[in-house]
Formats: C-alpha cells, structure tokens, sequence
C-alpha cells in the first residue's frame, strides 16, 4: 500500500524518465517501472521520495518478487543490506530470450 495519496512523480525526477511521456506516469499503475529506475539511477533525493511514497514493505517486495531488468547486481546488494533481507530469495533479472539458431536465408 502506498503511504502517498500522490499520483505523480514530481517534476524534478524527469531526468530519470527521459525515454517516456513524463506526464503520464502514475506511481500506481507504473510502480515497477518507476521503482526500478529510481533504485538503480535515483540520487538521495529521489530514494527519499521513494520510499515516502512506497515504503520499505513495498520495495522490498517489488525486489523479492519481481526480478526486473534494470537492476544491476550492485543495486540488490545494496538494498539486501538496507533491507536486512540476509539470505531472503529475490527474483533474479528475466533470462534474455535465446536466439534463433538457424542461420540467415538470403
């Protein structure tokens, strides 16, 4: 549950946002996304607002369960320690989809 009835990233994060529409980003519907930049580029500014928004629990679910692409092994380790999380299993990144073997026809 989130701890901020605030539905917008405020405008001083965009920088964290460049490649999509800022102004349509909502922190409940676009809470992964918006959780996994801000963990792994945010500066302390932004990890405050995070978590006053979120909360603890919630980050540390979205790190437990979900596994997204964006964070780097630096960033889990880091918040493993923040969290006290210890040996707690978290989701790991998605497997990158394997290619195609056949060669190229043409």
């Amino acid at each position: 549950m989130m701890r901020s009835d605030r539905r917008r990233v405020p405008l001083a994060f965009r920088w964290l946002f460049w490649e999509v529409d800022f102004d349509r980003l909502d922190v409940r519907r676009d809470a992964n996304f918006i959780l996994a930049r801000v963990l792994e580029f945010g500066r302390m500014r932004e990890v405050r607002w995070l978590v006053a928004t979120y909360g603890y629990d919630r980050i540390r679910r979205f790190l437990r369960d979900v596994g997204h692409p964006e964070i780097s092994d630096r960033t889990t380790q880091f918040w493993r320690a923040v969290l006290r999380a210890g040996r707690e299993r978290w989701a790991g990144p998605p497997a990158w989809p394997r290619g195609n073997a056949s060669r190229w026809s043409g």
